[in-house]
């Protein structure tokens, strides 16, 4: 089974092409996702992160504090090293056991930080969901709100799409004009017949 990264910056809609793999009948493992799971749910991992960012960390109901954890960690790369030091090995860990039941040609392995967190390692092809600076600025505000401010924020903590480029096997173009679909198609037809 070939293990196909997925990545792509904030707002370039790598979930939405993450979505199309899944109707292909592709298991899709949203990094981002689990890790939320993790981080509200492991009690250790809960006390390190308490201990990095103080109580206001999580919510009365014991989820991730989402807006308080990411206006420190924007701001401040060395926590935001610190607090990807506790949560990445453990979606790895959560990552691999998730593999060991899958029976597929393929899966994807989705994360947005696939490379600067080293995730990339291991894995067979990487897909590069590519859209512009302004139409990925759009969407994160017409979908979480955000200013631009807080979106470059986010940005500034990802590797340039040009670097990114580099490294990947695939690339898929995502702005408004672009048609995803004959692309993921053709991709998804290359990584059945590709035996490597």
């Amino acid at each position: 089974m070939k293990k196909i990264g997925l990545t792509g910056g904030i707002g370039s809609g790598k979930s939405t092409i993450g979505s199309i793999f899944k109707i292909l009948g592709i298991p899709v493992y949203n990094s981002d996702d689990r890790a939320k799971v993790i981080i509200s749910s492991d009690v250790s991992t809960r006390d390190s992160i308490t201990k990095l960012l103080g109580v206001q960390a999580y919510t009365s109901d014991g989820l991730i504090n989402k807006k308080y954890v990411a206006d420190i960690v924007f701001q401040n790369k060395p926590i935001l090293l610190k607090l990807n030091a506790i949560i990445h090995p453990l979606v790895k860990k959560d990552f691999d056991d998730w593999c060991g039941n899958k029976s597929s040609k393929y899966i994807i392995k989705e994360a947005a930080i696939l490379f600067e967190s080293n995730a990339n390692v291991g894995l067979d092809k990487v897909i590069f969901v590519s859209a512009s600076e302004p139409e990925r600025i759009k969407r994160v505000r017409d979908r979480d709100g955000f200013t631009e401010q807080q979106i470059r924020a986010r940005m500034n903590n990802q590797w340039p799409d040009q670097m990114k480029i580099k490294r990947s096997d695939f690339i898929i173009y995502n702005n408004a004009d672009d048609m995803v679909l004959s692309q993921v198609l053709k991709i998804h037809k290359s990584l059945l017949i590709d035996e490597r």
